[in-house]
Order: C-alpha cells, then structure tokens, then sequence
C-alpha cells in the first residue's frame, strides 16, 4: 500500500479525548468512513495481504468489523459472515463467552455460517487488549475454521492484545 494512502487513512482517525470515559483517548473512524477516498483505502489495505491466501469467507465482528467486512469481502470475491452480541441472529447459533476488564461478554455466530476446514481472516476496526478477537477465534476454530489472520485497521500497541490474541496472527493497517 503507497505510503500517500496509508497517511490518507492515519489523517482521517480522529482522537477524542476522555471518551468514553476520562483518561481514554478514543481513535474516531467516523471522519475516515465519511471520506470515500479514504475508506476505499483502508478496505482496500485490509485486503491486499490476502489476495493470493485462499481465504473462502471474511468473518466481521459487530459492529465495525461489519463496516470493514463487508468490502474486503467483496475485494476478495468471498461471502460474508457476521459475528454478533446475543440475541440478534435470526437462526440457530453458537456462542462464546468471553471476559472483560469489567465484567463479560458473549458473540454467536449462525450454526451453519461456517464448514469446518474453510479459511476464514476475521476482520475488525480495532484490536486493543484482545478479547473480543480472541472469543471470535475460539468460536470459530470451535467450529472447525482455520483462521487466516485477525485484519485490524488500527492496533493499540500499548494494551498488548497481540499477546491475548495468541497463537492466533494478526495483522494491523495502523498502530498506535
């Protein structure tokens, strides 16, 4: 990816100051996802790694890895599938509980949403401390996928969520 459009993406994130709470310092996509040059770029600089991989589907985390997803997905020519919070898949589901700083959480996938042995890259916006990438992974290897990579637009180095992530990969567009 030219350096022009990886600057093009960096420029487009916004920090927001003591959102959501005080001492946080939250990385706004909205502006990038306003701006058709740059989302064209980031989707496209999530999926040009991937284009020779044999990947069969593109998995999107909720909600923004349903943003990023999406695209990617049509980049690659494969199908889409949508990991959700519970309750707002309309079929039969499989879920995973996973654990937060403050308190837990769950995903669940459709039951047929995936083959066993099909070749999937987990996409999101984010990765920071890991959780969420690491309980979509275990939900998916649990059903028989091997997981490509986690494809994140932006890293959080500083929480270390490559370390939860393990021995699952990832691969970010944006660290910082």
């Amino acid at each position: 990816m030219p350096t022009n459009q990886i600057q093009l993406i960096r420029d487009r994130i916004r920090d927001v100051p003591d959102f959501p709470k005080p001492g946080i310092l939250f990385k706004d996509i909205t502006p990038l996802l306003a701006d058709p040059q740059a989302l064209r770029a980031a989707a496209e600089a999530l999926a040009a790694p991937y284009r020779d991989s044999r990947i069969d589907l593109v998995v999107g985390i909720e909600a923004r890895g349903f943003i990023f997803g999406t695209p990617v997905a049509g980049l690659l020519d494969v199908g889409f599938v949508p990991i959700r919070k519970p309750g707002k898949l309309p079929w039969e589901t499989r879920s995973v509980s996973y654990d937060l700083e403050y308190g837990s959480d769950a995903l669940e996938i459709h039951t047929d949403a995936v083959a066993e042995g099909e070749r999937v890259l987990v996409v999101d916006d984010l990765l920071a401390t890991g959780g969420t990438s690491r309980a979509a992974c275990d939900l998916l290897a649990g059903m028989g996928a091997e997981i490509v990579e986690v494809a994140v637009l932006i890293e959080l180095e500083f929480l270390k969520g490559r370390q939860r992530l393990a021995p699952f990969e990832a691969r970010s567009i944006l660290k910082f």
